[in-house]
């Protein structure tokens, strides 16, 4: 971590602010091992198919079955309902894959969330106010991130008979995270907080609507689920990252051919950085500033030359883990005003990740089951509490899957050259491991591939795992995308 420190010193000094605070100690059990084995999760990837899906199929039972069999079929849809609304679907996911740490440490190393940096220091005599009551600004920030979790009891998706997306849609809902947060930064800035106290902002209310669960929100898992159709993404189906990024490119295009230029409901270009031509597969992703230009200039239907924009980046950096050479860089990614934290997770749950100290990585999790909430974009008394966490949990960096997605919003065109900046220093000091390369153009692209990094450490990774496993996929022989079990 030191020499994390020391690469980022340049950078520190111009993000964003930098608040002082006195120790506070986590609580928690200890986390189970970070590496699960793929046979280990490809049982329990059988056992959870077959129980969510009685749910979908139970009730097309043909007349003509047998009655111990409808019998047998109810009776586990009762004890899969029973488990999901006693909450016990946070201890089935942390009994397959260990329990994470609750709360902050008490190194004194600083902390980044998306772009701002809070300091712990072991003196609790300090006078200085700010520094006393950083702590309590660190955890108004967490809090402050939009939550989405598993939601249960929505108009079914499509034309299927599935009303919720417990054990399936823990990757869409983190990609809805990091969306609500690019949202939040455009239209109240990176400064905002949620208020304590009633009306609250037409905005933030508004945001919230969008991702409410039914068609009628733009950003809504229902429309998700169709804008991803020709990646592969499917109701009942676990997605890995590379498909939800192009599936978020998607349904963002559809949102702006709808609507005029003034009326955008996502405000900003979405582009998907990639590596070569099929660009999802064993090459480090390019940011070809001429593309971006160009994304920029289209989303505002030739009538701008720069707009918001919205970057995803897909990765691939390991085979069963992250490769160690790229953990400065994934830090490093925090201290950009940019940052929009990273979709990604243990091996078996894709959580959001929206902040870093020092090996350790702070995320919102998605697998708390809550009822369907839709928010009219008019109510500003709404009860907004099930859309915030004030739960602070952290895992091991090193612990989370290689398959992954970084985030980053530029605000216009200063704000993606201070990005470009950023991410060219950061690709000079990863010592031959870059995350991703900057280029002016296309004909400029020499894509470092991530397999020399694997080869380092004599790892292979024959499949990215960016594909889509059906839940039905009870042979258990593929290993695609084990790693969203939950």
């Amino acid at each position: 971590m030191k020499g994390f420190h020391e690469s980022n010193v340049a950078l520190k000094c111009s993000s964003k602010s930098v608040i002082d605070t006195s120790p506070s100690s986590g609580t928690g059990s200890e986390p189970g091992p970070s590496d699960s084995k793929f046979s280990k999760n490809s049982v329990w990837s059988n056992f959870f198919a077959s129980a969510f899906s009685i749910f979908d199929t139970y009730s097309e039972s043909s007349p003509c079955e047998n009655k111990a069999s409808l019998a047998k079929n109810n009776g586990w849809t009762a004890a899969v309902k029973r488990a999901v609304a006693g909450g016990s679907m946070r201890r089935i996911h942390e009994r397959v894959l260990g329990p994470s740490k609750i709360g902050i440490s008490s190194s004194t190393s600083e902390i980044w969330l998306l772009g701002v940096c809070y300091k712990i220091s072991q003196e609790s005599s300090s006078g200085d106010v700010d520094a006393t009551n950083g702590l309590a600004a660190f955890e108004q920030d967490f809090s402050s991130r939009i939550l989405m979790t598993y939601r249960k009891g929505f108009n079914a998706i499509g034309d299927t008979n599935i009303t919720s997306d417990v054990g399936w849609g823990c990757m869409l809902r983190s990609s809805q995270m990091l969306v609500a947060q690019s949202l939040l930064f455009h239209r109240l800035g990176r400064s905002w907080r949620k208020p304590l106290q009633k009306p609250f902002n037409q905005a933030y209310i508004e945001i919230l609507h969008q991702f409410g669960d039914s068609e009628a929100s733009a950003f809504s898992i229902n429309n998700l689920v169709q804008a991803g159709k020709f990646y592969g993404l499917a109701a009942g189906s676990w997605v890995g990252p590379y498909a939800m990024c192009r599936s978020w490119e998607s349904l963002a295009r559809c949102k702006r051919e709808e609507n005029d230029l003034e009326h955008q409901l996502l405000p900003m270009a979405v582009h998907v950085v990639s590596g070569d031509e099929d660009g999802e597969r064993g090459g480090a992703p390019v940011v070809c500033i001429e593309d971006v230009s160009r994304h920029c200039f289209e989303f505002s239907r030739c009538q701008a030359d720069w707009t918001p924009i919205l970057l995803l980046v897909p990765l691939v950096l390991g085979l069963d883990k992250v490769n160690p050479r790229y953990i400065p860089s994934l830090q490093a990614t925090f201290t950009f005003p940019q940052c929009l934290g990273i979709l990604g997770g243990k091996p078996g749950a894709s959580t959001y990740i929206v902040g870093v100290q020092e090996e350790n990585v702070f995320y919102l999790d998605p697998h708390d089951v809550q009822p369907v909430v839709n928010l009219s974009r008019d109510n500003l008394e709404a009860d907004t509490s099930s859309y915030h966490c004030n739960i602070i949990r952290h895992i091991p960096l090193d612990s989370i899957d290689p398959s992954l997605a970084i985030g980053f919003f530029c605000q216009d065109k200063d704000d993606f050259e201070d990005f470009c900046f950023r991410s060219s220093k950061l690709a000079d000091e990863s010592n031959g491991a870059p995350l991703f390369t900057v280029a002016q153009t296309p004909s400029f692209f020499k894509p470092v591939s991530h397999g020399d990094a694997l080869a380092d450490t004599g790892e292979f990774r024959e499949d990215d795992s960016f594909g889509v496993v059906p839940m039905g996929d009870m042979d258990g022989s593929s290993h695609e995308d084990d790693w969203q079990l939950l």
